[in-house]
């Protein structure tokens, strides 16, 4: 279990008092269309006004594997499976394709039944081929092949709810170079993919998975055109309070990822996640709705680019429940550009031509003074940044050293180069209900910190540098709806004039209506 920032993980008890309260509970209003600009305000942002696919349930997209087996291609007949060649992994030749026929296939009643495939092997479907785990067998596809391709299969009901935390039904040790598209993933425990370098999940449906449907690790990660509803159905945070290990995926430790036209929605817990050491994200595209949480965070990572996406009625469950801090639908924590770290975008991370329409509240800024690698606060435990590694380690890190160079700096996660530009906010309470009022800091876009409680950061160190220091700026945005702002502080909730003016100086260019 991976945990997340402070500020969000103390209230983590408010947020999931159990997956029944989660489940029952119904989000007022219902539509998931960006609202219409008023007449003669300037338009922002550049999302998608729909998903732009919708893959769950679509025979279009999912049912399009061959009906009769491809030339060469290994036979695997409908049934129990258990005494083919797929539970004897010595007989598994590499490079070979197996064609599942129509119909329900099982692997046996042992926990440890699985699928060990040979490096280059695919797996494909025909029409109707389902693939059960029984809630018996713990994995579906497992170990270290590479280059293996999945398609056209429906994976379903692996392990047992409320069971394999942070374990995952298909690549489940993240193989190099597999390919997993057209494929269903629902009812598993866990997570429904695991995803390593160089892997692909594509035009997918990963649906009502118990942890997340897909946790990623490694390098060159492709996640495109994918629909991803309803995990986390097991609640792991009611589980383990606090843990960070829910939503609708979570990214760890990913060196460059590109996340494009995914429907990411009705999750319980955030979306998309990417904690820890992560960098070189291009997220372009994708329509992110309705999650209970956050629709997207980016936490102690680096090197983003967040462009052209939608983000509608995100963290209205989990926004009411946090009290004093605004739930956004884009959290930046601890994270920023630096170009220091290899890869893309190490200039600026860049949050652009988005659409935000009626989440819980729009894009915050967040550096928790207490969290940098070695402290008590890092619930990334053992982790350090990534800027200096040769020298600054998490033994490193420690009070003697701190109040010098490099390690002042560098054992921080910092929230810096970040511009925030070119996007459409907008806000009708109304639609949101009744809790969504100023004092439960609904409707607020931030740059701030809290009071540091350790030296050499105590105080407001950090309050200052994230807001006055580190070169974060929102600017040349679109407001619609009565937005405010926190800024420097926690609690220091503001009006537009005053977020604009001296000493804080956001949003040039900016225009708000209403």
């Amino acid at each position: 279990m991976r945990g997340r920032g402070l500020a969000i993980c103390v209230t983590a008890a408010a947020m999931t008092a159990g997956a029944a309260t989660w489940l029952a509970l119904a989000l007022p209003g219902s539509s998931t269309t960006p609202a219409a600009a008023p007449p003669g305000l300037a338009s922002a942002g550049a999302g998608p006004a729909s998903p732009p696919v919708r893959v769950c349930g679509n025979s279009r997209i999912l049912g399009g594997g061959p009906a009769s087996p491809p030339s060469g291609a290994v036979v695997i007949p409908a049934g129990d499976d258990s005494g083919s060649v797929l539970a004897h992994n010595w007989s598994m030749r590499p490079d070979t394709t197996y064609w599942f026929a129509p119909g329900r296939h099982t692997l046996g009643s042992g926990q440890y039944s699985q699928i060990i495939p040979a490096h280059g092997d695919t797996f494909i479907g025909a029409p109707g081929a389902i693939l059960d785990g029984q809630h018996q067998n713990l994995y579906a596809f497992t170990q270290q092949a590479s280059q293996v391709t999945i398609r056209y299969l429906t994976i379903q009901d692996f392990g047992a709810h409320g069971d394999n935390g942070g374990q995952g039904v298909v690549n489940h040790d993240e193989g190099t170079g597999w390919r997993i598209d057209h494929v269903t993933l629902q009812g598993d425990a866990g997570a429904g993919v695991m995803l390593g370098s160089s892997n692909v999940l594509a035009y997918s449906c990963l649906k009502d998975n118990g942890e997340y449907g897909f946790q990623g690790g490694g390098t060159d990660i492709t996640v495109d055109h994918n629909e991803i509803v309803g995990n986390n159905a097991d609640n792991w945070e009611a589980r383990q309070s606090g843990c960070g290990c829910s939503g609708g995926a979570k990214f760890w430790g990913v060196n460059g990822a590109v996340i494009t036209s995914n429907y990411v929605h009705d999750n319980l817990g955030p979306g998309l996640w990417a904690d820890t050491n992560n960098r070189g994200f291009d997220v372009e595209n994708n329509y992110i709705s309705g999650n209970l949480g956050e629709g997207f965070i980016y936490e102690i990572s680096y090197n983003l680019r967040l462009a052209k996406n939608t983000f509608v009625r995100n963290a209205l469950v989990a926004g009411p429940r946090l009290g004093g801090f605004p739930d956004p639908a884009v959290y930046i924590s601890e994270s920023g550009a630096d170009s220091r770290v290899p890869g893309p975008y190490g200039n600026t991370l860049a949050i652009t031509d988005n659409t935000f329409t009626d989440n819980w509240s729009g894009v915050v800024l967040w550096e928790n003074a207490d969290r940098y690698c070695g402290s008590p606060a890092n619930t990334s435990t053992g982790e350090c940044t990534l800027v200096d590694p040769k020298m600054v380690t998490t033994g490193s890190c420690d009070a003697a050293n701190l109040a010098h160079a490099p390690y002042y700096g560098d054992c921080r996660w910092k929230t810096q180069n970040v511009l925030v530009s070119g996007n459409d906010f907008t806000l009708d309470p109304a639609s949101i209900g009744a809790d969504c009022t100023p004092a439960r800091y609904c409707g607020f876009n931030g740059i701030f910190s809290q009071w540091g409680s350790w030296s050499p950061y105590h105080g407001t160190v950090i309050e200052n540098r994230i807001t006055f220091n580190q070169n974060n700026h929102f600017e040349s945005n679109v407001y619609r709806g009565p937005w405010q702002f926190v800024v420097q502080q926690q609690g220091n909730a503001v009006d537009w004039s005053t977020w604009r003016g001296k000493p804080y100086a956001q949003d040039a260019g900016s225009v708000m209506s209403g």
